[in-house]
């Protein structure tokens, strides 16, 4: 089983080191990128977040550059990659820091769970944890080789957690299982099985939802413009009672702002 893991882990770490997307957040150790990156990338696709994790960082290149603006600038600059209490979780996240500095335990900063605080902690300060996001998790259950935690190569936690994730986001996907590109099939106890069809049940449109809703309230403030006129007025009211009262926008001289 020792020797198994072993080469198993060896492999796939060759595999990652030829084969690994580049993609910005994976040439820096810097925790503060780290963290814009790990919050953009939830719920968010890598193809979106690319080029809005520069810019943001163009922008407010430190978490005290980022602390200092206001939360209308901060929501204004997430609109469009969603879930907008993302962005004032990252704007508190980073008053926190640059005013104590970075806890040991980074689970006590705004928004920060356990999966946020194992990456951070890996690829920014080097901590021998397990980072274990959805892809990471289906790797490993599909390898049968133990929980993440186990398979972590000695001293190489960061790399490690990187290569599970990518494998799981390219190659040993939710819907597919790509195993002849897979470098780590000879190992896998699930080699050359079909995948588990993901049943879904009945959704409702995006554009139906009170999320879409929210959304373009959110984007028309940004822009300065007022409420959007183009949708029913209840669902817009309903709307804004949620931002309101998340905090995402407040309401001011008969109209409402941002923050």
């Amino acid at each position: 089983m020792g020797a198994d893991l072993d080469a198993l882990r060896d492999a796939l770490l060759r595999w990652y080191a030829q084969e690994r997307r580049d993609l910005p957040w994976r040439r820096t150790n810097d925790p503060y990128a780290i963290l814009v990156s790990e919050v953009m990338l939830q719920q968010t696709q890598v193809a979106r977040v690319v080029p809005r994790y520069l810019e943001w960082l163009e922008r407010w290149p430190t978490a005290a550059a980022l602390a200092a603006a206001s939360r209308a600038e901060v929501l204004a600059a997430w609109v469009g990659l969603g879930y907008n209490r993302r962005a004032l979780a990252l704007h508190a996240a980073a008053a926190a820091v640059a005013r104590d500095g970075w806890p040991d335990d980074l689970r006590t900063l705004p928004g920060v769970g356990p999966y946020t605080a194992a990456a951070v902690a890996s690829f920014a300060f080097g901590a021998q944890v397990a980072a274990v996001d959805t892809n990471a998790r289906r790797v490993a259950e599909r390898l049968g080789h133990g929980a993440p935690d186990a398979l972590i190569p000695p001293g190489r936690a960061a790399e490690w957690n990187q290569a599970a994730m990518e494998l799981g986001a390219t190659v040993c996907t939710a819907r597919t299982l790509r195993c002849g590109a897979c470098p780590v099939a000879a190992w896998c106890a699930s080699a050359g099985r079909p995948a588990v069809p993901v049943v879904r049940a009945g959704r409702e449109r995006f554009v139906d939802s009170n999320r879409w809703v929210r959304g373009r309230v959110v984007a028309a403030l940004a822009k300065g413009e007022g409420l959007p006129a183009d949708i029913a007025g209840e669902r817009v009211e309903r709307a804004l009672v949620g931002l309101v009262r998340d905090g995402l926008v407040r309401p001011v001289d008969g109209g409402f702002s941002l923050g």
